[in-house]
């Protein structure tokens, strides 16, 4: 059944029915905290970086942070929760973590451009930020 949760949960994710969406996934992760219940860390940590994302489109920051902060506790080797949250830090100014969780990204994955295009502009963002005194 759970199994079915996620399925359906990914089809109005990818129709963005977003909200049915994060109501399925929040569904599925709930039913992954039961003891008795084993679920595949692959499948999780996608279902809570795609509740974080719809969480971030919602403009949600703090919140999808903690989703893409769980997704990458279940499945610390799946690079978009950390490029998800380095935008999120980015958008909110706090570039060395934004750097940080890019660099990340890049040592997963070194052909992630957008990563490293991320990266670079955090980087030019940060020394901007230093040089202007603030």
């Amino acid at each position: 059944m759970e199994d079915n949760i996620v399925k359906e949960a990914h089809n109005e994710f990818k129709n963005k029915n977003f909200k049915a969406a994060e109501e399925l996934y929040s569904l599925y992760i709930q039913s992954c905290e039961n003891p008795s219940r084993k679920c595949d860390a692959n499948e999780l940590a996608v279902a809570l970086n795609n509740r974080g994302q719809i969480k971030y489109l919602r403009v949600d920051f703090k919140e999808a942070i903690e989703d893409y902060t769980l997704a990458i506790k279940q499945k610390n080797e799946f690079e978009v929760p950390y490029y998800n949250r380095g935008l999120i830090h980015y958008r909110l100014g706090f570039f060395e973590e934004a750097e940080k969780d890019f660099r990340k990204v890049l040592e997963l994955n070194p052909g992630f451009e957008d990563a490293k295009q991320s990266l670079q502009q955090t980087i030019t963002d940060r020394q901007e930020k230093i040089t202007r005194g603030y």
